[in-house]
């Protein structure tokens, strides 16, 4: 685990770096406690040269209701799942680009209210504001992708009927097309001798 500081802002902040297994808590006996962890970034795997294990950053806000122009957090967890960046610059070993930490941090930016970063939406497969009782109702397991679902899947128009319909025919066009050119090469394999 790696930890930084901050309190250049004056919220008092901590950011760990943990790997995946430590993302579930045991129920806290405190609430006010567990209201400590404001954002969670889940990483792809391959990121660095010691290990192919994804991670996960965790962002711990002491004051989640600072002032200063940001919004009231308490009681919330921004989650956001970017194990799908990045693109590998080796066999081994995947990179975010400039513009997937960008698009990371603003929407953090954007979640905490900070001025001139834009309003902040919830992203189905990327990015979701939980509350503390949508944490509760999931075990308090703090794994991003379970928040943040899938990513909307685009409609290409054609109704599952339709596509079944064309799927199926296709598909016996194709065993058609393989029995026959089994057949020739099984002729072909006689012609040969064998």
């Amino acid at each position: 685990m790696r930890t930084a500081r901050s309190r250049t802002s004056g919220e008092n902040f901590d950011v760990l770096f943990m790997a995946p297994s430590s993302q579930e808590l045991e129920p806290p006996q405190n609430p006010g406690r567990f209201n400590v962890v404001d954002c969670m970034v889940a990483l792809p795997g391959q990121l660095f040269y010691s290990t192919q294990i994804p991670a996960c950053l965790w962002f711990l806000a002491r004051n989640k209701n600072p002032g200063k122009g940001l919004r009231d957090r308490r009681g919330q967890v921004l989650f956001i799942d970017a194990r799908q960046m990045g693109v590998l610059v080796d066999r081994t070993r995947r990179e975010l680009t400039d513009a997937e930490i960008q698009k990371i941090a603003d929407t953090y930016h954007a979640w905490r209210g900070e001025k001139d970063a834009g309003e902040y939406a919830d992203v189905p497969g990327f990015c979701k504001s939980a509350t503390l009782e949508e944490i509760r109702r999931h075990g308090h397991v703090l794994t991003p992708g379970r928040y943040v679902g899938a990513a909307a899947q685009q409609d290409d128009g054609e109704s599952f009927a339709d596509k079944m319909a064309r799927l199926t025919a296709q598909w016996r066009q194709q065993r058609e097309e393989a029995a026959r050119l089994d057949a020739a090469i099984e002729a072909n394999l006689r012609a040969l001798g064998f």
